[in-house]
């Protein structure tokens, strides 16, 4: 879905997302960047390998691609990136769906996948709406993750995240809550710079972090469990 307005990169503040502001006629930072701009390539499926997946774990249709979700695995661009703008939608096919996109993700971790499992690296959270119910029901306590765009690092990367946090420090909570429901879609910008990532999510920024480390590596589609779509794949890399 492509957003009609665009603002010029360079216009994006080195501040933390700002909070819901209290004047109702304010309105959040926002970054409408659809991919449509100077610089942008579509990624598809012959930026990607699979990892520790089956062979029709993901189907690709131009930019766009949809996973079973089984089994929990990963499929990896085939070139590490640096600094890098990315765009995509992506829709959960059903009520609870995990899934997430890794960056920085190093190729160590990709290695040592031999079976189902997730690679270390900087996690930009995909959740279902309906997953914090269902993790509930089992007498959890969901204080840990929010389902409206978590930043966080995995296994042994770092990365300071930006306030409000989890209460164990390391995640980035989203300020604002702007994603939808089951089977509809979402749109991502994803602003990866000198160690720095930022998320907007349905043009809205929510959640990120720096001084991430590693702050190269390859970037990383998730299965967890249940069917994804995701669509309008397009990065840019940047100096």
């Amino acid at each position: 879905m492509a957003l009609a307005a665009t603002v010029d990169t360079t216009s994006i503040t080195a501040e933390p997302p700002a909070a819901a502001p209290d004047d109702p006629t304010k309105t959040p930072p926002r970054a409408l960047i659809d991919g449509t701009e100077p610089g942008f390539r579509d990624l598809g499926e012959a930026d990607f390998q699979n990892v520790n997946g089956k062979p029709d774990t993901w189907a690709w249709t131009g930019n766009a691609v949809a996973c079973t979700g089984d089994p929990v695995s990963v499929i990896r661009s085939v070139k590490p990136y640096t600094n890098f703008e990315l765009v995509c939608e992506w829709r959960h096919l059903r009520d609870a769906g995990n899934s997430g996109i890794f960056l920085w993700s190093p190729i160590e971790s990709m290695d040592r996948l031999k079976g189902p499992g997730l690679p270390e690296g900087i996690e930009v959270q995909v959740l279902d709406l309906g997953y914090k119910a269902a993790y509930e029901k089992g007498g959890n306590k969901a204080n840990w993750f929010t389902c409206h765009g978590d930043v966080f690092p995995v296994g042994a990367s770092t990365m300071k995240p930006f306030a409000p946090m989890a209460p164990n420090k390391r995640r980035s909570f989203p300020t604002q809550e702007t994603t939808r429901d089951t089977g509809e879609w979402n749109h991502y910008y994803i602003r990866a710079i000198n160690g720095e990532v930022r998320l907007w999510v349905n043009g809205v920024e929510v959640s990120g972090g720096n001084q991430c480390s590693p702050a190269t590596g390859y970037l990383a589609l998730e299965s967890e469990g249940s069917p994804i779509d995701f669509r309008g794949l397009r990065i840019r890399e940047l100096p």
